[in-house]
């Protein structure tokens, strides 16, 4: 009799015990397409995404535990009203998903956009709202790239913690000049990271990681999906208030205009 009582003891607590969530992590990327990106800069964004998806460091990230995937979704900003969904939420369960994520993304012309101001607030808004959708993933991440300041809506820092909940939201710079500008772009991202580092990251373990180019992104991405796809964040912030800055290569403080 005590043995059964035990069974069934142990029985009621598996019954009681909640559900594991349907995903590890629900990975949402909000892909800057304002005035100041052209065509081909535009190519290389989504190119360049869709090669950090097939490299195998980043697919392993993605697979390392298959029973319990990835949800990923991309989707391109510019205006406060101008967000386009690329890819859909999506389970990556293996390496086709992937490829298929890839192909989508090499195909993808861009729109035109009547509106091709940079409304970073508006970008995070949407995106955490998106997130908010797939709340039985065990984490949420957004990414916002972007080569310049917020210029018009709402400042980055006045998205309220209750639209981004748990969401953590990680940054990739790009550097607006070509390669030929070298020290003007490093000058430029070093700004451009300060910005990103005191108004648009937050959360436990948020990032900002830096493409000194738009030939640089697919690199950055590569660099970044790797890090934040790991299974738990690593911080350089003790409060893990979300402070931490990948800069590559470069070197120095990182100045930013507190008036922007």
């Amino acid at each position: 009799m005590r043995a059964l009582a035990r069974v069934v003891a142990l029985a009621a607590l598996v019954l009681a015990a909640p559900a594991h969530a349907a995903c590890r992590q629900a990975l949402a990327l909000g892909l800057d397409v304002s005035g100041s990106v052209d065509m081909w800069e535009y190519r290389l964004q989504l190119d360049g995404l869709a090669g950090a998806l097939l490299d195998p460091e980043v697919q392993a990230a993605f697979l390392l535990y298959p029973e319990t995937p990835v949800r990923l979704m991309v989707y391109e900003w510019s205006a406060q009203t101008h967000q386009r969904v690329v890819i859909g939420w999506r389970d990556i369960a293996g390496p086709a998903d992937l490829l298929a994520v890839a192909q989508v993304l090499q195909g993808t012309r861009s729109v035109p956009v009547n509106n091709p101001s940079t409304a970073i607030g508006a970008a995070m808004a949407y995106g955490a709202a998106e997130l908010q959708t797939q709340a039985d993933c065990w984490r949420m991440t957004l990414d916002i790239s972007g080569d310049g300041p917020s210029n018009v809506g709402r400042h980055p820092r006045l998205v309220e913690p209750r639209e981004t909940g748990r969401v953590v939201i990680n940054g990739l710079v790009i550097g607006p000049d070509g390669p030929s500008n070298t020290t003007k772009n490093r000058h430029n991202v070093k700004s451009l990271m300060g910005y990103y580092q005191s108004y648009v990251i937050r959360g436990p373990g948020a990032f900002v990681v830096a493409a000194l180019d738009y030939e640089d992104f697919a690199e950055a991405m590569r660099r970044k999906l790797i890090r934040e796809l790991q299974p738990a964040a690593v911080s350089r912030n003790p409060a893990g208030a979300g402070r931490s800055v990948d800069i590559a290569d470069l070197v120095g403080p990182v100045p930013f205009d507190p008036a922007q």
